[in-house]
């Protein structure tokens, strides 16, 4: 107990009697189940069925890795929340109409929710067991988290969906015209645009699923990531040119074609996030390639 009353997890191993009151204070009590008496077993939090000390780190990484692909998850479902409630202000500074509830919703319910899930199957980094342990006092969605999705990456995709809606053809000149008296025409050239705005924010969302697989490790070393997650983003990307494209969905989400251009352009700018993402891990990553911290070292 030793560092009991530092602020961090103190766990104790035994397998006899005389250990039953160090398992019973610390922390975490870890039996032996082999050799550990039943008097050690009933005082511990966990009994290590296989007497191996091996476990005991496998379990911490397994610990770490739940914890990790949960704030990934929330990074990434947060990331989209920025450009969705942007054209809602922008509509009182008499921007025309950008986003629809049914876009919002077509990609919160039909994408945003399986693939969040399919984030529980990522593997882990490849500094996961070198990284220095979260302070019990932190929250799982903390400042860093917020921060993220919300001071970061959400502005970066808000600023794609703009740039990409901006430039349909006609709607600059929709701004100087109140809706009310817009022509047919007219009224097409904002679902064009809405619907341009709307494919990248898939497209964000998408360069968001990407980037969120790792917080400092580059992709280019990472690799792709798990097998359901790639089918997820497999599945927005169809989903999103059938909703821009196929005459039953454009009827139901309000929808127009688009021009190659404005499918071309967010795909770009989804790949300059990627980039400017490996930059901040580049940026974040412990120089040298040295890790940060040793949980098996002395000084631990």
């Amino acid at each position: 107990g030793g560092r009991e009353g530092t602020g961090e997890v103190v766990a104790m191993t035994g397998d006899g009697v005389n250990d039953a009151p160090a398992l019973k204070q610390a922390q975490v009590g870890l039996a032996m189940g082999i050799r550990g008496t039943d008097v050690a077993k009933d005082a511990a939090d966990i009994v290590l069925l296989d007497d191996n000390f091996a476990s005991i780190i496998q379990g911490m990484e397994q610990g770490r890795l739940a914890a990790v692909n949960l704030q990934k998850s929330i990074m990434y479902t947060l990331c989209s929340k920025i450009p969705q409630v942007a054209p809602t202000f922008a509509e009182l500074l008499g921007v025309p109409q950008a986003l629809k509830v049914t876009h919002v919703l077509l990609v919160d319910i039909g994408t945003d929710i399986v693939t969040a899930i399919a984030y529980a199957l990522q593997a882990s980094e490849a500094d996961l067991m070198h990284s220095v342990p979260r302070p019990m006092s932190e929250r799982l969605v903390g400042w860093k988290v917020l921060m993220y999705s919300y001071g970061y990456f959400g502005w970066m995709q808000m600023a794609c969906c703009w740039a990409t809606f901006f430039l349909v053809p006609g709607i600059q000149d929709l701004m100087s015209v109140p809706s009310e008296e817009w022509t047919a025409e007219e009224e097409l050239v904002d679902v064009r645009g809405m619907t341009a705005y709307y494919w990248a924010l898939v497209a964000g969302q998408l360069a968001a699923a990407v980037c969120t697989t790792t917080k400092s490790q580059s992709l280019f070393s990472y690799g792709l990531p798990n097998g359901a997650l790639n089918v997820c983003i497999v599945f927005e990307v169809a989903l999103a040119l059938a909703a821009v494209y196929w005459a039953p969905m454009q009827g139901m989400f309000q929808t127009a074609s688009l021009g190659w251009q404005s499918i071309a352009l967010p795909v770009g700018l989804a790949l300059v996030l990627c980039l400017v993402e490996e930059a901040r891990k580049a940026i974040v990553r412990p120089s040298g390639g040295k890790p940060g911290y040793e949980p098996l070292s002395n000084g631990g």
